[in-house]
Protein backbone atom coordinates (compact mmCIF):
# COMPACT_ATOMS: atom_id res chain seq x y z
CA UNK A 1 0.00 0.00 0.00
CA UNK A 2 1.35 3.64 -1.01
CA UNK A 3 1.21 6.02 1.79
CA UNK A 4 2.77 9.35 2.07
CA UNK A 5 5.18 7.81 4.52
CA UNK A 6 6.28 6.04 2.10
CA UNK A 7 6.88 8.09 -0.54
CA UNK A 8 8.81 10.61 2.18
CA UNK A 9 10.47 7.39 3.52
CA UNK A 10 11.77 7.61 -0.45
CA UNK A 11 12.89 10.69 -0.56
CA UNK A 12 14.74 10.70 2.66
CA UNK A 13 16.30 7.63 1.20
CA UNK A 14 17.79 9.70 -2.20
CA UNK A 15 18.63 12.90 -0.22
CA UNK A 16 20.87 10.37 2.66
CA UNK A 17 22.47 8.55 -1.04
CA UNK A 18 23.87 12.23 -1.81
CA UNK A 19 20.83 13.56 -4.18
CA UNK A 20 21.37 16.99 -3.08
CA UNK A 21 19.08 19.21 -5.71
CA UNK A 22 15.72 20.26 -4.22
CA UNK A 23 13.98 20.76 -7.48
CA UNK A 24 14.69 17.18 -8.81
CA UNK A 25 13.84 15.73 -5.07
CA UNK A 26 10.63 17.87 -5.00
CA UNK A 27 9.42 16.36 -8.94
CA UNK A 28 10.39 13.19 -8.01
CA UNK A 29 8.13 13.86 -4.65
CA UNK A 30 5.41 15.23 -7.56
CA UNK A 31 5.33 11.97 -9.48
CA UNK A 32 3.24 8.86 -8.28
CA UNK A 33 5.49 6.29 -9.22
CA UNK A 34 2.79 3.48 -8.20
CA UNK A 35 1.30 5.00 -11.82
CA UNK A 36 4.19 3.32 -13.43
CA UNK A 37 4.60 0.12 -11.41
CA UNK A 38 2.58 -3.46 -12.58
CA UNK A 39 -0.61 -3.89 -10.16
CA UNK A 40 1.63 -7.48 -8.62
CA UNK A 41 4.27 -4.77 -7.58
CA UNK A 42 2.59 -1.76 -6.27
CA UNK A 43 2.98 -2.47 -2.76
CA UNK A 44 6.61 -2.01 -3.72
CA UNK A 45 6.27 1.21 -5.63
CA UNK A 46 8.48 3.50 -3.38
CA UNK A 47 11.16 0.71 -2.33
CA UNK A 48 14.76 2.03 -3.88
CA UNK A 49 14.59 -0.99 -6.32
CA UNK A 50 14.31 -1.32 -9.95
CA UNK A 51 10.55 -3.28 -10.50
CA UNK A 52 9.47 -5.42 -14.22
CA UNK A 53 6.98 -3.81 -16.26
CA UNK A 54 6.88 -6.34 -18.95
CA UNK A 55 8.28 -7.26 -22.19
CA UNK A 56 11.89 -7.59 -20.65
CA UNK A 57 12.02 -3.89 -19.48
CA UNK A 58 12.16 -2.75 -16.02
CA UNK A 59 11.31 0.56 -14.07
CA UNK A 60 15.01 1.79 -13.20
CA UNK A 61 15.73 2.14 -9.28
CA UNK A 62 14.65 5.40 -7.96
CA UNK A 63 18.33 6.11 -6.62
CA UNK A 64 19.71 5.63 -10.48
CA UNK A 65 16.39 7.93 -11.87
CA UNK A 66 17.46 11.00 -9.27
CA UNK A 67 21.48 10.79 -10.27
CA UNK A 68 20.37 10.75 -14.02
CA UNK A 69 18.39 13.67 -13.95
CA UNK A 70 19.98 15.60 -11.50
CA UNK A 71 23.33 15.06 -13.69
CA UNK A 72 21.70 16.23 -16.97
CA UNK A 73 21.46 19.78 -15.22
CA UNK A 74 17.89 20.66 -16.44
CA UNK A 75 16.21 24.01 -16.30
CA UNK A 76 12.44 25.18 -18.12
CA UNK A 77 14.19 26.28 -21.34
CA UNK A 78 15.54 22.72 -22.30
CA UNK A 79 14.53 20.47 -24.71
CA UNK A 80 15.73 16.64 -24.36
CA UNK A 81 15.49 14.02 -25.87
CA UNK A 82 14.67 10.41 -24.24
CA UNK A 83 15.47 7.15 -25.55
CA UNK A 84 13.74 3.96 -23.66
CA UNK A 85 10.18 5.73 -22.45
CA UNK A 86 9.43 2.36 -20.62
CA UNK A 87 6.89 2.76 -18.31
CA UNK A 88 7.37 6.88 -18.81
CA UNK A 89 8.05 7.35 -15.46
CA UNK A 90 11.76 8.76 -16.20
CA UNK A 91 9.70 11.32 -18.94
CA UNK A 92 7.00 12.30 -16.28
CA UNK A 93 9.72 13.76 -13.57
CA UNK A 94 11.62 15.12 -16.74
CA UNK A 95 8.39 16.88 -17.90
CA UNK A 96 8.11 18.76 -14.57
CA UNK A 97 11.37 20.17 -15.30
CA UNK A 98 12.19 20.85 -19.21
CA UNK A 99 10.37 22.62 -21.54
CA UNK A 100 9.78 20.16 -23.55
CA UNK A 101 10.40 16.59 -23.68
CA UNK A 102 10.93 14.31 -26.53
CA UNK A 103 10.26 10.43 -25.82
CA UNK A 104 11.12 7.07 -27.78
CA UNK A 105 9.64 3.71 -27.21
CA UNK A 106 10.53 0.60 -29.33
CA UNK A 107 7.49 -1.69 -27.92
CA UNK A 108 4.37 -0.04 -28.90
CA UNK A 109 2.58 -1.49 -25.92
CA UNK A 110 4.31 0.51 -23.30
CA UNK A 111 4.39 3.44 -25.28
CA UNK A 112 0.47 3.28 -25.38
CA UNK A 113 0.72 2.68 -21.68
CA UNK A 114 2.86 5.20 -21.10
CA UNK A 115 0.92 7.49 -23.24
CA UNK A 116 -2.22 7.36 -21.35
CA UNK A 117 -0.64 8.05 -17.44
CA UNK A 118 0.70 11.09 -19.49
CA UNK A 119 -2.35 11.99 -20.05
CA UNK A 120 -4.10 11.42 -16.69
CA UNK A 121 -1.14 13.33 -15.32
CA UNK A 122 -1.84 16.56 -17.60
CA UNK A 123 1.62 16.30 -18.88
CA UNK A 124 1.14 18.52 -22.02
CA UNK A 125 5.16 18.81 -23.42
CA UNK A 126 5.71 15.84 -23.75
CA UNK A 127 6.22 13.96 -27.09
CA UNK A 128 6.05 10.47 -27.87
CA UNK A 129 7.59 8.46 -30.74
CA UNK A 130 7.34 4.51 -31.60
CA UNK A 131 10.52 4.42 -33.08
CA UNK A 132 14.23 2.82 -33.00
CA UNK A 133 16.16 4.85 -30.03
CA UNK A 134 19.57 4.70 -32.56
CA UNK A 135 18.40 7.16 -34.55
CA UNK A 136 17.56 9.44 -32.21
CA UNK A 137 14.82 12.41 -33.48
CA UNK A 138 16.64 13.87 -36.40
CA UNK A 139 13.84 16.09 -37.23
CA UNK A 140 13.95 17.87 -33.70
CA UNK A 141 17.51 17.84 -33.52
CA UNK A 142 19.51 19.67 -32.09
CA UNK A 143 18.56 18.44 -28.14
CA UNK A 144 20.26 20.53 -25.42
CA UNK A 145 19.82 17.49 -23.53
CA UNK A 146 19.82 13.44 -23.88
CA UNK A 147 18.85 10.82 -21.75
CA UNK A 148 19.60 7.08 -22.48
CA UNK A 149 17.75 4.48 -20.51
CA UNK A 150 19.57 1.36 -22.25
CA UNK A 151 23.21 0.38 -22.11
CA UNK A 152 25.47 0.62 -25.18
CA UNK A 153 29.29 -0.29 -25.19
CA UNK A 154 29.55 3.33 -26.47
CA UNK A 155 27.88 6.39 -27.11
CA UNK A 156 26.24 6.04 -30.79
CA UNK A 157 27.34 8.82 -32.79
CA UNK A 158 24.35 9.39 -34.32
CA UNK A 159 23.00 10.35 -31.03
CA UNK A 160 26.11 12.32 -30.15
CA UNK A 161 25.52 14.64 -33.59
CA UNK A 162 22.01 15.41 -32.30
CA UNK A 163 23.57 16.93 -29.06
CA UNK A 164 23.74 20.67 -28.94
CA UNK A 165 26.91 22.53 -28.32
CA UNK A 166 26.83 22.93 -24.62
CA UNK A 167 24.48 19.97 -24.11
CA UNK A 168 24.73 16.61 -22.32
CA UNK A 169 23.87 13.28 -22.54
CA UNK A 170 23.90 10.65 -19.98
CA UNK A 171 24.07 7.03 -20.86
CA UNK A 172 25.07 3.61 -19.61
CA UNK A 173 28.26 2.29 -21.27
CA UNK A 174 29.53 -0.92 -20.89
CA UNK A 175 27.26 -4.57 -22.86
CA UNK A 176 25.59 -7.16 -21.05
CA UNK A 177 28.82 -9.33 -19.74
CA UNK A 178 30.71 -6.52 -18.28
CA UNK A 179 30.29 -3.44 -16.27
CA UNK A 180 27.88 -1.06 -17.32
CA UNK A 181 29.05 2.72 -15.94
CA UNK A 182 26.57 5.75 -16.24
CA UNK A 183 28.50 8.37 -18.27
CA UNK A 184 27.93 11.83 -18.78
CA UNK A 185 29.11 13.35 -21.86
CA UNK A 186 29.03 17.20 -22.45
CA UNK A 187 29.31 18.50 -26.03
CA UNK A 188 31.61 21.43 -26.46
CA UNK A 189 33.26 23.20 -29.35
CA UNK A 190 36.42 21.55 -29.33
CA UNK A 191 34.48 17.60 -29.30
CA UNK A 192 33.30 15.95 -26.17
CA UNK A 193 34.35 15.54 -22.38
CA UNK A 194 33.31 12.97 -20.53
CA UNK A 195 32.85 11.81 -16.39
CA UNK A 196 31.85 8.14 -15.01
CA UNK A 197 28.98 8.86 -12.43
CA UNK A 198 28.18 5.29 -10.69
CA UNK A 199 28.13 1.84 -11.90
CA UNK A 200 24.73 0.62 -13.01
CA UNK A 201 23.02 -2.03 -14.57
CA UNK A 202 20.59 -1.78 -17.62
CA UNK A 203 18.98 -3.66 -19.74
CA UNK A 204 20.60 -2.94 -23.38
CA UNK A 205 20.09 -0.29 -26.11
CA UNK A 206 18.58 -2.37 -29.34
CA UNK A 207 17.79 -1.16 -32.88
CA UNK A 208 14.54 -1.47 -34.66
CA UNK A 209 11.04 -1.24 -33.86
CA UNK A 210 10.15 -4.20 -31.39
CA UNK A 211 7.36 -6.53 -33.71
CA UNK A 212 4.83 -6.30 -30.81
Amino acid sequence: MTTPANKARLILSLRSAGITNITVLSAIERIPREYFVPETFRDQSYENIALPIGYGQTLSQPLVVASMIEALEVNNRVKLLELGTGSGYHASILALLCRRVYTIERHRPLLAEAESRFKKLDLNNITTKAGDGMKGWPEQSPFERISVTAASDSPPSVLLEQLAIGGIMIIPIGGPDRTQVLTKIRRTEQGFDTEDLMKVRFVPLVSGLAEN
